[in-house]
């Protein structure tokens, strides 16, 4: 495995690169796939200059590198690039597929534009993914690491009515997808990755606060997350989106983890 990194490569298994500069052909020939996740946290308040880093750290990059694999001597048989389920917007209660869609807001043009980024890998006949991420549950970072500290002391609730959805999966199931997507010649184009059963975030509370044998007493109404967070609460702590992983189930995924439940006694019990 070669890494892309920013700043001198340090030997052989790293290749240097600015994701806001061309990257070179002759750097990225020979691989047989190509995965790329990054881009600036979207957690934080969104100032302009915040927004700015979320888009441009996902569109340019994601575009110089399609850009060179497309034109690389020996191109990789598949591209796997980063997206999100905010691609779909706030949806409310609505039942959401690969083929929604997409909504409006912030993050969801944000989306729409990282995806097109890959056109040139796309066009160049490489097969490409679009990993439409949820939340992903680690301990060691994310939605869920941040949660845990109030939850632990009892101070955990829902947020806003509770009843908007909250489409997640265990990020071993995370890395599990990704290499059946490595391995699965038909799996191209968006790819939602997210676990069968979303739940709202009344159910998400109570659940993280039973798996942590702690109550969840302390709701965050919703005029308080708007002032808190500003734009980036009412698209990632208040905007509902009822995801299903279609083409991962119907590719014949084997999920490790289904429910919410079985995931957190999994990922708090280590």
């Amino acid at each position: 495995m070669v890494r892309l990194v920013r700043g001198p490569a340090t030997d052989n298994d790293q290749i240097s690169w600015n994701p806001a500069l061309q990257l070179s052909p002759k750097a990225v020939s020979g691989f047989n796939a190509v995965i790329h996740l990054a881009g600036e946290s979207i957690f934080g308040r969104w100032t302009d200059a915040k927004k700015a880093r979320i888009h441009n750290s996902r569109i340019a990059g994601t575009f110089n590198l399609a850009q060179a694999l497309a034109r690389a001597e020996e191109r990789p048989s598949v591209f796997i690039s980063g997206s999100a389920i905010g691609y779909y917007g706030n949806r409310g209660d609505e039942l959401l597929h690969e083929e929604s869609a997409p909504g409006n807001g912030f993050l969801s043009k944000v989306c729409q534009e990282w995806e097109e980024a890959t056109t040139p890998a796309v066009q160049a006949d490489i097969r490409t993914a679009h990993v439409r991420t949820g939340i992903v549950l680690s301990p060691k970072g994310g939605a869920l690491a941040a949660m845990l500290p109030p939850f632990k002391l009892g101070l955990g609730g829902r947020v806003g009515d509770g009843r908007q959805w909250m489409s997640w999966i265990n990020v071993q199931d995370m890395v599990g997808a990704i290499h059946h997507i490595l391995k699965n010649d038909l799996l191209q184009g968006p790819v939602n990755m997210v676990a069968p059963k979303p739940v709202t975030n009344a159910e998400f509370t109570r659940t993280l606060a039973r798996a942590l044998s702690r109550p969840a007493i302390f709701p965050m109404p919703a005029f308080a997350v708007k002032t808190i967070f500003g734009e980036m609460g009412e698209e990632l702590l208040l905007s509902s989106q009822k995801v299903e992983p279609g083409k991962l189930i119907s590719s014949g995924y084997p999920f490790r983890f289904r429910d919410l439940r079985t995931s957190l006694e999994n990922l708090l019990t280590k």
